[in-house]
């Protein structure tokens, strides 16, 4: 079972309606102003995985800061997983600076099916992730519906490019030590935070942290997959496109490209996945 961690569809209006939404939501205009900026539909995302063999897809947000914009495309999202069953798992978004009104949101989207909250974008959205009362209302929800938290993360270092901020690997940790049972997922490798795990207690503290490898081929060379194995283990790392930005055949290439063996490629493409959403 191929398994992509790491997408992103939004509703068919919001393609329609670009540059209305680029300058209602803050984040939706860093991430889409650009005219050449790639936006899908659900029905985009499964033509995509049939073509590179991918069984399953996590779809997300994107971190809206418009509660409406943010319930609208939770709505979406919703009908999207009922309608395509057994392909495609949903994460609500929401923005912890709403306080109870973003718990209320999860719990509502978590009652109609949806597995997770994110993908987190703490910059756009302006809250702290590392900020424990900020984020204690959204992480109770977390918590009663066991959901999987996703989050946005960015390297300290390396060139620039549209939606890399600050959410770096100090900001990941004080998060992850703040909710040490949560499970966690830290996007594009988070940031570099697997590397620290050579220090004892960064390796210990990441027990329930998992790295998603999404935007890969855009950030770091194939040796990252067998490096970032052998530092958390192979078991910590998921299969993430960033679709619509790349497609999954782009990153299964990649990992192709490595010095991973048969039995973990197989964990980072699929069984891992598989194993944390509790899939078949």
């Amino acid at each position: 079972m191929i398994i992509d961690f790491h997408t992103h569809v939004l509703p068919p209006e919001v393609r329609r309606r670009r540059d209305h939404f680029v300058e209602a939501d803050s984040t939706f205009g860093e991430l889409y102003a650009d005219p050449k900026a790639k936006m899908a539909t659900a029905e985009d995302l499964i033509e995509a995985m049939d073509r590179d063999g991918v069984d399953v897809s996590v779809v997300m947000g994107i971190g809206w800061t418009d509660p409406g914009l943010a319930l609208e495309s939770n709505d979406y999202l919703i009908e999207s997983v009922r309608r395509h069953a057994g392909r495609l798992v949903g994460f609500a978004s929401v923005n912890p600076n709403w306080g109870d009104e973003a718990a209320s949101e999860a719990d509502r989207c978590a009652r109609s099916g949806l597995r997770g909250v994110g993908e987190l974008h703490p910059d756009t959205q302006s809250f702290d992730l590392g900020d424990r009362q900020t984020m204690a209302p959204i992480m109770e929800a977390v918590e009663e519906h066991d959901l999987i938290v996703t989050t946005h993360s960015s390297e300290p270092v390396g060139h620039l490019y549209s939606g890399k901020g600050a959410t770096k690997p100090e900001v990941l940790w004080r998060f992850v030590q703040s909710f040490p049972m949560a499970r966690i997922v830290c996007a594009h490798w988070g940031g570099g935070l697997p590397f620290y795990a050579l220090m004892p207690e960064v390796r210990d503290g990441l027990k329930n942290v998992y790295f998603d490898t999404a935007a890969s081929p855009f950030l770091y060379g194939p040796r990252v997959f067998e490096t970032v194995a052998g530092l958390i283990g192979s078991e910590k790392i998921l299969l993430g496109s960033d679709f619509p930005l790349l497609r999954a055949g782009r990153l299964l290439k990649q990992i192709g490209e490595s010095a991973l063996s048969t039995a973990e490629t197989e964990a980072i493409t699929g069984s891992n996945a598989a194993t944390l959403l509790g899939l078949a």
